[in-house]
C-alpha cells in the first residue's frame, strides 16, 4: 500500500460502523488494517439492507474496502493465541466493545502493553471509558439525543428529529483515525503506545459548537430553525418551482445581490429588511417574500443567475444527484472495486487528498474469513497448528 501511513500495522476487532470507518480511513491513507470478526455471523454489519443478491451487504462493503479479514473465535485459547501473536507487533488495535470486554477476555490494555509497549489502542465507545455511562452500550440515535443534537435539528415546532446521516457514529470514526494519527507520531518519536479513546456521545457534541457559544455566552438555548442560520438571514434553504436551493446572502453585499437578481425592490425598499439585525426580527416575512419570487422559476436558472453574480448558491441534490455532480467526479469522490462475488462495487472515496502520498483503494470489502488462512501463514502457523485450530473451533477460513 502507498499512502502517508504506509508501514502502519493495524488489527480492527471493531465492528458496524465508527471502528470500521476509522479503518477504512487508515486503509485508505496506506495503513495495512486486518480486520478480525466473530465466527458466528461476522460484523452485524453483513446483515444491514440492502443485501445484494449474492448475499452481501452493501453497507458492509461501503465501510471494509481495502481490509483483510480473518475469523477468530476469542472465547477459544485458540482464538486468543493468534489475535496475541498478531498484536505482537502491531502499531494499532481498534475495538468498540462495551467497556469491560477486553478484559473479560484477557486481552485489556494492561496486558497487552506488557506483550507490545508500542502498541496504540483505540478505543471507540458509547460515552468513554471513563463517568457513569461508561459501561453502557452506544448507538447513534441514542448519542444524537444526549448530544443536544437533536433539539436543534428540524423546523420550529417539529418533534425531535436525528440528523439523516449517522453523524456521531460517523465522526467517532473520524476523531479515532485522528487521536490514532497523532499517537502514531508520538510512538514514531517515543517508541511508546498509548490509549486512544474517544465515543459516539463526544462525536455528538462536537458538532454542538454554535448552540453552545450562544449557550456559554448569553445563556441562550437556540431554537430549531430548520436550514436557516441563528446569526444572520436570509441564509437557508428556499422552495423553486421544481425543487430546492440554497442561498447565502449572509452579508449586506450579498443581500443587495440576491435582490439585484430578484427584481424585487419592495423588499429593498422595506426598512424592516434594511440590516441583518431588522431582517433577523422579521425573517418569516422576508422569507416569505423571498420564496414568492423564486418559486416563479427553477433551481438550475436560480442557480446559474445567482452564481453570475457571485453570491452563494447552490441547489438542494438527492444521493442520486450528488454522485453524479461534476466537482464529486472531478475531485474523484467515488471509487470503483471489484468484489469477488457481487462484482463492480462503488463506495465513497478518502476525502482527503496528499499532493505526495496519494491515497489507493486496492481491495474490496473482504469476504467473512477471507484471508485467514494467508494471516496465519504470515503469522508462523503451520499446517498441523492451523488444523488444530480448526478442530477447536478458533478459526473460520472462507476458502482452503
Amino acid at each position: 500500500m502507498a499512502g502517508p501511513l504506509a508501514g502502519m500495522k493495524v488489527i480492527e476487532l471493531s465492528h458496524i460502523m465508527s471502528g470500521p470507518v476509522c479503518g477504512m480511513m487508515l486503509a485508505d491513507m496506506g495503513a495495512e488494517v486486518i480486520k478480525v470478526e466473530k465466527m458466528d455471523g461476522g460484523d452485524d454489519c453483513r446483515r444491514f439492507a440492502p443485501i445484494l443478491d449474492h448475499g452481501e451487504s452493501a453497507s458492509f462493503m461501503m465501510l471494509n474496502r481495502n481490509k483483510r479479514d480473518i475469523a477468530l473465535n476469542l472465547k477459544t485459547e485458540g482464538g486468543k493465541e493468534v489475535l496475541r501473536r498478531m498484536l505482537a507487533d502491531a502499531d494499532v488495535v481498534t475495538e468498540n466493545y462495551r467497556n469491560g470486554t477486553m478484559e473479560k477476555l484477557g486481552l485489556g490494555y494492561d496486558v497487552l502493553k506488557e506483550l507490545n509497549p508500542g502498541l496504540i489502542y483505540c478505543s471507540v465507545s458509547g460515552y468513554g471509558r471513563t463517568g457513569p455511562f461508561a459501561d453502557k452500550g452506544g448507538f447513534d440515535l441514542i448519542a444524537q439525543g444526549l448530544s443536544g443534537m437533536m433539539s436543534n435539528t428540524g423546523e420550529p415546532g417539529q418533534d425531535p428529529i436525528k440528523a439523516g446521516s449517522p453523524i456521531a457514529d460517523i465522526n467517532a470514526g473520524i476523531l479515532a483515525a485522528l487521536g490514532i494519527a497523532a499517537a502514531y507520531a508520538h510512538k514514531l518519536q517515543t517508541g511508546r503506545g498509548q490509549v486512544v479513546d474517544t465515543s459516539l456521545l463526544e462525536a455528538g457534541f462536537q458538532q454542538m459548537y454554535w448552540p453552545a457559544a450562544n449557550y456559554f455566552s448569553e445563556g441562550v438555548i437556540l431554537p430549531k430553525m430548520g436550514s436557516a442560520n441563528s446569526t444572520s438571514t436570509p441564509y437557508q434553504a428556499f422552495r423553486t418551482r421544481d425543487g430546492w436551493i440554497n442561498i447565502g446572502a449572509a452579508n449586506q453585499g450579498n443581500y443587495d445581490r440576491l435582490l439585484q437578481v430578484l427584481d424585487a425592490p419592495e423588499i429593498a425598499n422595506d426598512p424592516r429588511f434594511a440590516s441583518n439585525p431588522e431582517r433577523m426580527r422579521h425573517r418569516d416575512a422576508l422569507v416569505a417574500l423571498i420564496t414568492a419570487r423564486l418559486v416563479q422559476d427553477t433551481t438550475d436558472n436560480w442557480v446559474t443567475r445567482l452564481d453570475a453574480v457571485g453570491l452563494p448558491v447552490g441547489a438542494v441534490l438527492d444521493i442520486a444527484q450528488a454522485v453524479a455532480h461534476p466537482q464529486i467526479l472531478e475531485r474523484e469522490m467515488i471509487v470503483e472495486t471489484h468484489h469477488p462475488v457481487t462484482g463492480s462495487a462503488r463506495s465513497i472515496a478518502l476525502p482527503i487528498r496528499f499532493s505526495e502520498t496519494p491515497k489507493q483503494v486496492n481491495r474490496p470489502a473482504p469476504l467473512h474469513g477471507e484471508h485467514t488462512l494467508e494471516i496465519l501463514h504470515e503469522y508462523g502457523f503451520d499446517a498441523q497448528r492451523i488444523a488444530e485450530l480448526r478442530n477447536e473451533g478458533a478459526i473460520l477460513a472462507a476458502v482452503g
